[in-house]
C-alpha cells in the first residue's frame, strides 16, 4: 500500500484572522504505514469546527499552532483497515484527532471514541454525538447548572454546539431564547430545535427583539461569540446569573484586544459568574455525555441539522464559509 496516493490538506500560509481558501494547499503523498503498535485509518468524515481559527493563530492560544507545511488538524471519523495493536481490530469505526487527509496512521492514543453503536450515523460522532454535542452537555450541565423555570439565553442558537444547548436546556425544563442571523435559520431555532424565542442579530430591531425576549432577565448565557452581542446582552444578566464562554466567533482578530463595554459591573452588582472552558481538557466527560446524547437522539428529543460538502477539493475554503454563516447545522467534508 505504501505506494498508493491519498490525498490531504496541509497548512501554506499562516492567517491573520479567519483563514481562507488560500491559506492552504492540497497535496498528493504516498498512504502512511503504520508502526509497530499503530493503526491505519481511511477517513469517511472531516469535521470543520470555528474553532480551528484559534488552531491556526500564531498568537498564544490552548494549543500549539499547526505549522507550515503540516496536516491541517481536525477531528475525523473513519474506519481501521489495517492494525499493529492487539485491541484494535480491522473493521472498527472510530473517531480521533485524525486531521485533514484521506489517511492517517495513528497510536490508538489519538482515538477519541471507537464507535460501538452502528444504529446512529458515523457522521453524528463528530457532532451531535461529538466534540459539538459534547461541548454543549458539559458547558450547559457542568458550568451553567440549570434549573426549572430558568432563562437560557444561546448565542449562534442554529449552529451545532447552540443548538444542541437549547434543546438540552428545554429538557431541563427552562425557557430558552436563541441569537441567530438571517431567517432560515430563526426559524431552524424555532420549528426544529425548539427555542421558545429566536432573535435575528441582523435586523434592524435586535436590541428591541432582545429586550422584549429577556423582559424577566437571563439567568444563563451560553456564549459562542463574544463581541458586539454579548455586550448587548450582559445588562439583561439576572442576580446569580451564570456565563458560559464557549467561543468567540465574532471577533476576526484579538491582536490587539477590541475595546468594548466592560462586563465588571454587571458581573458585581448581579452576583454574576463568568467562566470560559475548553472541552478537550474535559475528555473524562466525553462517554458520559455521549450516552445521554445518543439517548435523547434515539428517543426524539434532540434534533441537529448536518451540512456536508462532498470532497476533499471542499476543505481549505471551509472554515471562512462558518464564518460566512454558509452552514445550516454541523458542517463536515465526506471523503472516501
Amino acid at each position: 500500500m505504501s505506494d498508493t496516493i491519498h490525498r490531504r490538506v496541509v497548512l501554506a500560509s499562516r492567517p491573520e484572522g479567519i483563514p481562507q481558501a488560500t491559506h492552504f494547499r492540497i497535496e498528493s503523498a504516498p498512504i502512511p504505514r503504520p508502526d509497530d503498535g499503530q493503526v491505519l485509518i481511511r477517513n469517511c468524515f472531516l469535521s470543520v469546527e470555528p474553532a480551528m481559527r484559534g488552531w491556526l493563530n500564531a498568537a498564544s492560544n490552548y494549543s500549539k499552532p499547526v505549522g507550515i507545511g503540516e496536516v491541517m488538524r481536525s477531528f475525523a471519523a473513519g474506519e481501521i483497515i489495517e492494525s499493529n495493536h492487539p485491541e484494535w481490530t480491522v473493521g472498527t469505526a472510530v473517531t480521533g484527532m485524525f486531521g485533514w487527509q484521506e489517511y492517517a496512521a495513528v497510536d490508538p492514543s489519538v482515538i477519541d471514541c471507537r464507535v460501538d453503536e452502528p444504529d446512529l450515523p458515523l457522521s453524528t460522532y463528530l457532532g451531535v454525538l461529538g466534540i459539538n454535542g459534547i461541548t454543549a452537555h458539559y458547558g450547559l450541565l457542568k458550568i451553567g447548572e440549570p434549573r426549572a423555570g430558568e432563562t437560557v439565553l444561546v448565542s449562534t442558537g442554529a449552529g451545532a454546539v447552540g443548538s444542541v444547548v437549547g434543546q438540552i436546556a428545554k429538557l431541563r425544563g427552562c425557557k430558552t431564547i436563541a441569537i441567530t442571523g438571517g431567517d432560515t435559520k430563526r426559524s431552524l431555532c424555532l420549528e426544529r430545535f425548539g427555542f421558545d424565542h429566536a432573535i435575528d442579530y441582523k435586523r434592524e430591531d435586535f436590541v428591541a427583539e432582545l429586550a422584549h425576549a429577556c423582559k424577566e432577565g437571563i439567568d444563563i448565557y451560553f456564549d459562542n461569540t463574544s463581541g458586539a452581542i454579548s455586550d448587548t446582552v450582559m445588562p439583561y444578566l439576572n442576580v446569580g446569573a451564570r456565563v458560559i464562554i464557549c467561543g468567540t466567533a465574532s471577533v476576526a482578530n484579538w491582536d490587539p484586544p477590541p475595546l468594548g463595554p466592560r462586563v465588571e459591573r454587571h458581573l458585581l452588582v448581579k452576583r454574576a459568574r463568568m467562566q470560559g472552558f475548553v472541552i478537550l481538557d474535559h475528555k473524562d466527560h466525553y462517554a458520559t455525555g455521549r450516552a445521554d446524547l445518543a439517548r435523547w437522539v434515539r428517543e426524539g428529543l434532540i434534533h441537529f441539522e448536518e451540512d456536508i460538502l462532498e470532497g476533499i477539493a471542499q476543505a481549505p475554503d471551509s472554515i471562512a464559509g462558518l464564518y460566512r454563516g454558509d452552514n445550516l447545522g454541523k458542517r463536515l467534508i465526506r471523503v472516501g
